[in-house]
């Protein structure tokens, strides 16, 4: 679609067209109605938009043009926005660069004048009371109007210069053809008088810009001091305002939900990001509204009077109300004292706290991943350089990292508390993930990893890959301090141009032994955002319920989505313990990577909606003081030149005698990038990839082998058989993991791996025979 080419842009008048402007990797250059007027350079999707809705907005006085190649051109203001615009045609490209090039200049001057009129309303303002004042600023104002008469002398000079320039030019073009003879010394003398002038006009004019300079010079000092003052007020100012804009805005969305006694003292903001060009009008970009995540409900300290009394009647939790000012885990422990281990402290074998540090190899990542967009993340061949040394199995294991949360919540007595423990150790899971930006080793089928903490933390763990296509891993984890977890997690994942979704699917079961309480829950969506551009960050958004499949007690726990615009703490998390009725006994809050803190609900009630809604009513909870649940652990020093590994992540991959042949530790290729030989370590991974592709196809033509074996027997029977192909049921793979046995899950209904024993067993008697050949 041709459309009439723009006019040449007269100087200081509006100019207006068509260009295109890069809006991001998924639509490239989209087309944009461009208006340039004072100073000011805005965009809108259509002509009709100029009217009601500007896409956005750049200022040329600080705007900085560069021209790329024949039709691109860059205008950026340093860093916070930045327009890549292409013309249709050079020539259009060019007569853009002019008209930018002329408004800018102009901006440029116009903002130097705003300036030197805003120094007048400075000086002039009473600033400061007393004879001081006046002084300094009738001392402005003569060196204002000196500086100002200076200037007029300049611009006399230089319209002096230009005409006598002028006229020196045509002496000398007449001289050039002008014959020796009688005129030519009348020549020569006018010559001469009008280089006399031009010198003496250049004269003046150096020299009052010899006078202009140094007055300059000795009063800009005492200028940029009195202006840097004014900005560092003006900066305290802005600080103290936010800061009475957030205390009111507290205490307007507490008088919205609540009646009761006012919230206690507001939690600062949370850890803000940097925004990139926010002018960016794309359908793909997400747009939060600023209470789009106002709590569903609030949370109010209680009467003074429940901290004096024991009342079941008001908590509904029988003979515990009286921990009021003791924290959970105090409670419970005092009256389940913890048995005394000496024995077991000699046995405990020191591990690692170090691991090669990470090599700084350079690689882009836009060229791999440009050609992956929508297609499942399992089925895209990385190199290791995004990677660390650690397999998906070792990740999944990382999950014991706070396994004393379980220990806990095995001596609990009061099933409610307990769910407080497990709900804890649900978060903490998340709390290793906030720097780990590498992806890790898609395991082999086949493939294990054993972490036998028995003798130090009275635990052990195995998981197995039981699944490669969708990738999945089977977890069983036996405690002698009375507790057993297992689950099974698919992951499906999307790389979507901006970030990358991952999505664990499956449930995660704990029981206990002498409850025979039995939890269950799932895992949040994890976001992997600037994958293509800017610094790696990692998000958990979504929900969880935790629930008593025996009590029917149920804990709902939400994972704030990270918002620019949110008041409030990132990586929040809020959830309510109630029991089978529906009754609130407690409150979690917290931080998915740093602590939760539990309070417990002394009395609930409906506050107010918004506006008078009912449909928005949040409920008010009246708590006792909040006591620390769990609290991450503090990376080991040089983490971050070691994966961000925590103390547990660093011994996962450590060399240890006895485990089976298919374990991950044996992978040549993680070590190998552990060692920092990546390069070795990407030619192993591709050995070992077409070495299970192999495996794969084999166990395949099996498959078919045996299906055809069968229809040939059914086709004996019943001869209409004849027309299906005989390859239409035949499975694609008929691997069966070694060490989990798929079946029906009795509580949840599902069909998931369960483990079936025999594998420490195997491990003690050095039998791996079964153990498939997978590296």
């Amino acid at each position: 679609m041709s459309e009439p080419k723009a006019p040449a842009p007269p100087p200081g008048d509006t100019y207006k067209g068509w260009l295109f402007k890069w809006t991001n990797y998924i639509k490239g250059y989209q087309r944009r109605w461009f208006v340039l007027s004072n100073g000011l350079l805005s965009y809108y999707r259509t002509q009709a938009e100029m009217g009601h809705t500007c896409r956005g907005t750049i200022n040329l006085a600080t705007a900085n043009i560069v021209v790329e190649d024949s039709c691109n051109f860059v205008i950026s203001n340093g860093g916070a926005q930045t327009y890549h615009l292409k013309a249709s045609s050079e020539v259009e490209r060019q007569r853009w660069i002019t008209a930018l090039e002329l408004a800018k200049a102009k901006a440029v001057r116009m903002q130097a004048e705003s300036d030197d009129s805003g120094d007048d309303c400075v000086s002039s303002s009473p600033l400061q009371s007393g004879q001081g004042s006046g002084t300094r600023n009738s001392e402005v104002q003569s060196t204002l109007r000196t500086l100002g008469s200076k200037v007029e002398d300049l611009s006399t000079c230089n319209d002096l210069i230009a005409k006598h320039g002028s006229a020196l030019q045509r002496s000398l073009s007449e001289l050039e053809g002008v014959r020796l003879g009688g005129d030519t010394g009348d020549k020569i003398r006018q010559v001469t008088e009008r280089a006399t002038l031009f010198r003496i006009t250049s004269n003046a004019m150096i020299n009052a810009c010899r006078d202009f300079l140094a007055l300059a010079q000795a009063h800009s000092k005492r200028w940029q001091k009195a202006l840097q003052a004014e900005r560092e007020q003006r900066v305290r100012l802005e600080e103290t305002l936010e800061q009475l804009a957030k205390q009111h805005n507290h205490l307007e969305r507490a008088f919205r939900g609540a009646t009761v006694l006012p919230p206690p003292l507001a939690n600062p903001a949370g850890d803000s990001k940097g925004k990139g060009d926010v002018s960016d009008e794309d359908d793909e970009n997400e747009f939060f509204d600023a209470m789009e995540d106002v709590p569903e409900f609030i949370t109010v300290p209680a009467d003074p009077k429940y901290h004096r009394r024991s009342g079941s009647n008001v908590s509904g939790i029988s003979s515990e109300i009286g921990m009021d000012d003791q924290s959970l885990d105090e409670q419970s422990l005092a009256s389940n004292p913890e048995s005394p281990q000496p024995q077991e402290v000699e046995l405990v074998r020191k591990r690692r706290t170090r691991i090669p540090d990470k090599p700084n190899y350079s690689l882009n990542l836009w060229s791999i991943m440009k050609n992956c967009i929508g297609k499942e993340l399992s089925k895209i061949p990385m190199p290791v350089n995004f990677n660390e040394p650690l397999s998906m199995l070792q990740r999944l294991s990382e999950d014991l990292e706070y396994h004393e949360l379980l220990d806990k919540a095995a001596k609990c007595q009061n099933p409610l508390e307990q769910l407080c423990y497990v709900a804890a150790f649900s978060v903490s899971s998340y709390s290793t993930t906030v720097h780990r930006t590498g992806k890790p080793f898609n395991p082999l089928l086949g493939e294990t990893f054993e972490l036998d903490r028995l003798h130090e933390f009275g635990y052990r763990s195995l998981c197995e890959q039981v699944s490669h296509h969708p990738p999945a891993a089977a977890h069983h984890v036996i405690s002698k301090r009375g507790w057993t977890l297992r689950q099974e997690i698919t992951l499906a994942s999307k790389f979507r141009g901006k970030y990358l979704s991952i999505m664990p699917l499956g449930t995660i079961h704990c029981i206990f032994e002498k409850s025979n309480n039995h939890y269950t829950w799932k895992k949040v969506t994890t976001t992997v955002h600037n994958i293509i551009v800017g610094k790696l960050w990692i998000d958990q958004s979504g929900e969880i319920d935790v629930v008593n499949h025996r009590t029917g007690d149920r804990c709902h726990l939400k994972f704030a989505p990270y918002s620019y615009f949110s008041r409030d703490v990132a990586r929040k998390v809020t959830g309510v313990v109630t029991d089978k009725d529906g009754k609130a006994h407690f409150v979690l809050s917290g931080t998915w990577d740093e602590k939760m803190e539990v309070s417990r609900v002394m009395q609930s009630s409906r506050g107010g909606g918004e506006n008078g809604t009912e449909g928005k009513q949040k409920t008010v909870y009246q708590t006792l003081r909040a006591r620390e649940l769990w609290k991450k652990n503090p990376l080991p020093e040089g983490a971050e030149t070691m994966y961000y590994f925590s103390l547990l992540a660093l011994t996962l991959n450590e060399q240890e005698e006895g485990v089976a042949p298919t374990d991950s530790r044996r992978r040549p290729d993680q070590r190998l990038m552990e060692q920092g030989h990546w390069e070795e370590a990407n030619a192993e991974k591709q050995r070992l990839e077409e070495k299970q592709r192999s495996m794969r196809r084999e166990r395949e033509r099996e498959a078919a082998r045996a299906a055809s074996a069968a229809e040939d027997g059914e086709m004996a029977v019943n001869e209409d058989s004849i027309t299906d192909s005989p390859l239409k049921s035949v499975p694609q793979d008929n691997y069966k993991a070694q060490w989990f046995e798929r079946t029906e899950d009795p509580t949840t209904g599902e069909v998931t791996h369960i483990y079936m024993g025999g594998y420490w067993e195997a491990k003690e008697q050095a039998s791996w025979d079964m153990c498939p050949d997978i590296f």
